[in-house]
């Protein structure tokens, strides 16, 4: 069933890297797919990531870059296609167009890791993280973002900007549909904030290729609904 709801955009930011998304472990782990592993006992977390961007710049850039793909896609991609992605990412970009979503956001770390490495060899990611603030008057409604958050926030945005976005050319069967798997990953952190009777706030964190079209936006109504559970649709 669908809702009314003011929206409001407090802040827009364009970023290119993703706050804490690589972490000490992380680098640890890289320095060990690159043989590094009995350096790493007495390293700060600092040295640590400088380590690690020295140590990939040993390699070729398409072979650094199979490194980073073999820590984040174990077991998800084979050993062939990670050769062939690993020779396209210097020249695609695959955060935005990897048939499977689910692989957006891990290709965003990836890119912005191997930039750093690469002083520029590799595109620059470009990612949005934006601050809404949602209000409706029936105070009900809101738990809708319990059970099905992204989905929901999906089909905000979406009504934020124009009808031939790309989301709606992808995606208008299940922007109005009862189902909408894909905003899972269209979305990928989403962060509440703060909450009140009739209010909601959210950090969301995706792409510029979905949500850069709102840049500019301050403020609209929108029409919008959840994903419909099994037990409703039947």
């Amino acid at each position: 069933m669908s809702q009314n709801f003011n929206v409001e955009i407090l802040s827009f930011e364009k970023i290119t890297q993703i706050e804490n998304a690589w972490q000490a472990e992380d680098y640890k782990a890289l320095l060990s797919l690159m043989g590094l592993e009995d350096e790493l006992e007495s390293i700060n977390t600092k040295e640590l990531e400088e380590m690690c961007l020295l140590s990939l710049t040993d390699h070729e850039p398409h072979e650094a870059a199979k490194i980073v793909l073999s820590y984040l896609f174990e077991g998800r991609l084979t050993e062939g296609k990670m050769d062939q992605v690993s020779h396209k990412m210097l020249e695609d970009r695959l955060w935005e167009e990897f048939a499977d979503l689910s692989y957006h956001n891990d290709f965003f770390n990836a890119y912005e890791l191997l930039r750093r490495a690469f002083n520029g060899i590799f595109t620059q990611p470009i990612g949005v993280c934006i601050h809404i603030k949602i209000s409706i008057n029936n105070t009900e409604a809101l738990a809708l973002f319990d059970d099905s958050a992204k989905p929901l926030m999906v089909r905000l945005l979406v009504a934020g900007m124009e009808e031939n976005v790309i989301l709606n050319r992808l995606y208008s069967e299940q922007i109005q549909g009862d189902q909408f798997e894909e905003a899972e990953n269209i979305i990928w952190h989403l962060t509440e904030k703060h909450r009140t009777e009739n209010t909601i706030e959210y950090e969301i964190v995706s792409s510029e290729f979905w949500f850069g079209e709102l840049e500019e936006v301050e403020h609209y109504e929108a029409t919008a609904h959840a994903d419909v559970s099994e037990t409703e649709a039947s």
